[in-house]
């Protein structure tokens, strides 16, 4: 019996949980309707999608967008435009703004400046801080809330909980699997001499391997000890990878696109555009990293997009900040590692779609499936373009990647059945919402495990 759908993509190679091969996609209502050969039925509109790929929407879970505070940086809706223009269908936005993201009013604000005006769908990292532990069980389950994030070391802003004790109790707190910036304060303040102004090269000797090391070794022995979930970011040390291979069983692991692309080679070109925390650092490491990606050590792909405009980065080290912009080209860059034959396209969707689903319990994401949100990034495997500053989305108007010719290109971000993205250009006002989460359906407050 024909049906009718909103939409039908056609003529598309998808690639799913259950392989990769031709289908349609049948949205209705935001949701996915029907998989399959769907000829003879009927939509609103038919999108031809011959010679491209069809993935479940990428869902980036670290950015900053700055808002509010440091709107001159980023705001949600440059942030978002940036996120949807590179094939990303929604994000998690970290606390540190200002204020910061401590307090079930701070949430609240966040989430109603995002709704209908983001571009992507959304959640906002609740910063987890010596003073709002005991407000954490709640916290961590509100709406729009992905979960507690923790500065071990010192970043971009104010946030940081450098003490065992302080992070003890935030985990005796959490239900959820808590998010962690890994470096350990202790060191990197004994270190600080090490830096040498005008050389953005000494920032991975200030901030060095054993520094992320030493801290995540804490980390995971805390977690232990309190029989809490934690969820490791942006790891940049071969040593860190071989050390959390073996405590999969509370830990999950991040990786970026930048500490998988970049090396301490590239400081002598960009400088302290390449500065980041953790640091990028020497192909030995990166080489670490990609090891731990080969072997299922890590579980997602976040861009750890840190926006600053170009001014407050044209400061001579240390003065300058860290952090670069990165969700509008982690899709590219990454289609660029597969064209290349460094990861396979269903590990790619396994980095961006299923691992966050799995890992942050996504309710209605991260899977081509009937019945879940019509959120989808289509993309062109062999299409090659070059990645510029013009190009660039979010408001610092420049990317690390710049002159960068990529092979795979975002053509489509459907989010919601709708497209809200296609071939470069926004073709649909904002409809964003927040994301919804397993363990916030439920807001009574369960068993650890």
């Amino acid at each position: 019996m024909a049906e009718t759908f909103d939409t039908i993509f056609v003529n598309a190679t998808v690639v799913n949980h259950d392989g990769v091969g031709l289908r349609d996609i049948g949205a209705r209502n935001g949701r996915i309707a029907a998989i399959g050969s769907l000829a003879g039925h009927s939509a609103g509109e038919i999108v031809d999608c011959k010679g491209l790929h069809i993935l479940p929407g990428v869902v980036d879970s670290q950015v900053h967008f700055r808002e509010p505070g440091q709107e001159h940086k980023e705001d949600l809706e440059t942030g978002s435009r940036a996120a949807v223009m590179g094939g990303v269908t929604a994000v998690f936005e970290m606390p540190n703004t200002k204020p910061e993201t401590t307090t079930e009013a701070t949430l609240a604000d966040k989430v109603a400046r995002g709704r209908h005006r983001m571009h992507c769908d959304f959640a906002f990292w609740v910063g987890g801080t010596h003073g709002n532990t005991a407000d954490i069980p709640e916290l961590e389950r509100l709406p729009g809330a992905a979960g507690i994030k923790v500065f071990m070391g010192s970043s971009t802003g104010d946030l940081l909980v450098a003490d065992d004790a302080g992070i003890a109790e935030i985990l005796r707190r959490t239900r959820r699997r808590a998010a962690f910036h890994s470096e350990d304060e202790y060191r990197l303040e004994e270190r600080k001499p090490l830096r040498v102004e005008g050389d953005p090269a000494s920032h991975p000797v200030w901030r060095d391997a054993v520094a992320a090391l030493r801290s995540t070794e804490r980390l995971v022995r805390i977690a232990r000890e309190v029989q809490a979930r934690i969820h490791v970011l942006h790891i940049s040390t071969a040593e860190e990878m071989v050390f959390l291979a073996h405590q999969k069983d509370v830990a999950t692991v991040e990786v970026t696109p930048h500490h998988l692309t970049l090396s301490a080679d590239d400081y002598a070109r960009l400088g302290t555009f390449m500065q980041m925390n953790p640091p990028v650092r020497d192909r030995a490491h990166q080489a670490g990293i990609w090891w731990g990606l080969d072997q299922g050590v890590a579980d997602v792909i976040g861009s750890d997009h840190a926006p600053h405009t170009l001014g407050e980065k044209s400061k001579i080290y240390p003065a300058s900040p860290s952090g670069m912009p990165g969700v509008q080209t982690l899709v590219p860059v990454m289609l660029d590692h597969v064209a290349k034959g460094r990861l396979t396209i269903e590990r790619f969707v396994d980095l961006t779609s299923h691992g966050p689903a799995r890992i942050f319990g996504l309710a209605d994401k991260g899977r081509i499936a009937v019945g879940l949100h019509a959120d989808l990034t289509i993309v062109d495997l062999k299409r090659r373009e070059t990645i510029t500053n013009e190009r660039s989305a979010s408001r610092a108007g420049w990317t690390p990647y710049d002159g960068m010719t990529v092979t795979g290109w975002p053509v489509g971000t459907i989010v919601r059945g709708r497209r809200v993205m296609w071939e470069g250009e926004l073709v649909t006002p904002s409809t964003a919402e927040p994301v919804r989460f397993h363990e916030s359906l439920d807001r009574r407050i369960a068993p650890k495990w």
